[in-house]
C-alpha cells in the first residue's frame, strides 16, 4: 500500500510502515487528532452468517449474543487451561461481524474458526484484500472508513472502560489509558490509496506502527502480539476488564478464568517500568526483568514516548517486588527501572472492586 516513493521518508518493512522519520512527532499528532496511523500490522477477518454472533459468543471469552450494530468490543480465545491463544476486536454492522487482528494471529485464528463451523449458518473469511485497517482518534480515521447503510465501520477501543460482565484490577485512577481514545478504521483499495495521495501532498498527516505502539504502551494497553506468550491467563494483563464476561455461558478455558478469579490469584501480573536512560536502547522482547539479580520476568512490549521517556510492560511473578526498583536486560548493558503496579499480587474478585462503565461508551451487550 505504501512505499517511500509515494511517500518521502517513510520506512518499511516487511510491507508495514514503521514509521516516516521521527516518531515522536508522528506520535504526538496521533494524539492529538491530527494524524493517523498505517496498521500494516493488523489483518481483517470477516465473519458473516445467520448464526454468527450466537456461534462466536458460544466459542469466546465475550458475551456476542445480542451485540448491536456498531457496537465494539474484543474477544479472547482460550484454551481449555484457560490462555490465551487468539485475540480479536470485533464490530458488527448487521450482516457481518467484523474482527480486526494482529497479522501474525490472522491465519491461525481463520483456520481455527473454519474447524469450527460444523453445521451452524457461519461462513468466516480473510478480508485482509478488501480493507487496510488505520488507527487514530475517532475524529481523524472517521473520514476514510468505510461504511455500511451509513455506519462507519470504525472500531472504538473500549479500552480502559470495564465492559458489562468485566472486572478491573488496575487500582490506578485515572487510568493511564483513559485519555487515549483509540479507534481503528476499515478502509476500501481505494480510499486507502486516496490517504497515500493526500499524505503526499502534505494535505493528511501519517504515522507508523512504532507511534502507534508506545502510545498503547503507555495506556497499559494489552495486546496479542506482545503480551501473549503461549502462558498468558487474561487475569494477568487485566484483561477481563474489556475482552471477558465472567458471568456468560459456558466456553473453552471458561472454568479456568472463573476458578482464578473466584477463588485464587494470577501467578504472574502485568507491570508498567520507566526506563532509565535507555532512550537509544530499548530492551528487545523477552529480556529478562530482575530484582536483586534473580530473574522475576520478561519484558513483554518496549517504547520510547513522546512524553513519558523510555517506557515498557512486562510480566513477572506473583510475588515480584513491585512497586519498586527493578533492572532489566539489554545489549548496552543493565537497564535500571522504576516499576508501577497494574496487577496487584493479590488479584482475585475478594481484592477487587469492578468499575462500571462510563456514561456515554457503549459496550457489548450482556
Amino acid at each position: 500500500m505504501i512505499d517511500s516513493a509515494r511517500v518521502p521518508g517513510a520506512v518499511i518493512e516487511g510491507g508495514v510502515l514503521q514509521h516516516l522519520g521521527s516518531p515522536l512527532s508522528e506520535q504526538r499528532a496521533l494524539a492529538g487528532g491530527r494524524a493517523v496511523a498505517v496498521l500494516g500490522d493488523r489483518r481483517v477477518l470477516a465473519v458473516t452468517g445467520e448464526d454468527r454472533l450466537s456461534w462466536l459468543d458460544s466459542l469466546t471469552s465475550q458475551a456476542l449474543r445480542t451485540l448491536e450494530p456498531g457496537v465494539s468490543t474484543e474477544l479472547l480465545v482460550l484454551d481449555p487451561q484457560g490462555r490465551v491463544e487468539h485475540a480479536a476486536a470485533v464490530l458488527d454492522d448487521g450482516e457481518t461481524t467484523w474482527l480486526l487482528v494482529d497479522a501474525g494471529d490472522a491465519d491461525a485464528l481463520l483456520t481455527w474458526l473454519q474447524r469450527m463451523r460444523f453445521r451452524l449458518r457461519v461462513a468466516p473469511r480473510d478480508a485482509g484484500d478488501e480493507y487496510t485497517v488505520v488507527g487514530g482518534a475517532p475524529d481523524a480515521v472517521a473520514p476514510w472508513a468505510a461504511s455500511v447503510d451509513g455506519r462507519p465501520l470504525v472500531w472504538r477501543d473500549p479500552w480502559p472502560d470495564v465492559a458489562v460482565g468485566g472486572w478491573a484490577y488496575a487500582a490506578t485512577d485515572p487510568h493511564p489509558g483513559g485519555q487515549r481514545g483509540w479507534s481503528e478504521a476499515l478502509v476500501t483499495s481505494d480510499r486507502a490509496d486516496a490517504l497515500i495521495e493526500a499524505a503526499a501532498r502534505g494535505e493528511a498527516a501519517l504515522a507508523g506502527v512504532i507511534a502507534a505502539d508506545a502510545l498503547r504502551v503507555a495506556a497499559w494497553r494489552p495486546r496479542w502480539a506482545a503480551e501473549v506468550d503461549g502462558r498468558l491467563l487474561p487475569h494477568e494483563a487485566d484483561w477481563l476488564r474489556t475482552a471477558v464476561h465472567l458471568d456468560k455461558g459456558c466456553y473453552r478455558g471458561q472454568e479456568t478464568v472463573a476458578k482464578v478469579h473466584n477463588l485464587g490469584h494470577p501467578p504472574r501480573r502485568l507491570i508498567s517500568l520507566h526506563l532509565d536512560g535507555s532512550d537509544s536502547v530499548l530492551p528487545e522482547r523477552g529480556a529478562a526483568v530482575r530484582a536483586g539479580g534473580d530473574v522475576v520476568g520478561e519484558i513483554t512490549s518496549a517504547a520510547l514516548h513522546f512524553e513519558d521517556g523510555p517506557i515498557a510492560l512486562a510480566l513477572v511473578k506473583r510475588s515480584a517486588p513491585v512497586p519498586g526498583t527493578l533492572t532489566v536486560d539489554s545489549s548496552a548493558g543493565d537497564i535500571a527501572a522504576a516499576a508501577e503496579t497494574i496487577v496487584p499480587p493479590d488479584a482475585g474478585r475478594t481484592a477487587a472492586v469492578p468499575r462500571m462503565p462510563r456514561l456515554g461508551r457503549r459496550t457489548a451487550a450482556g
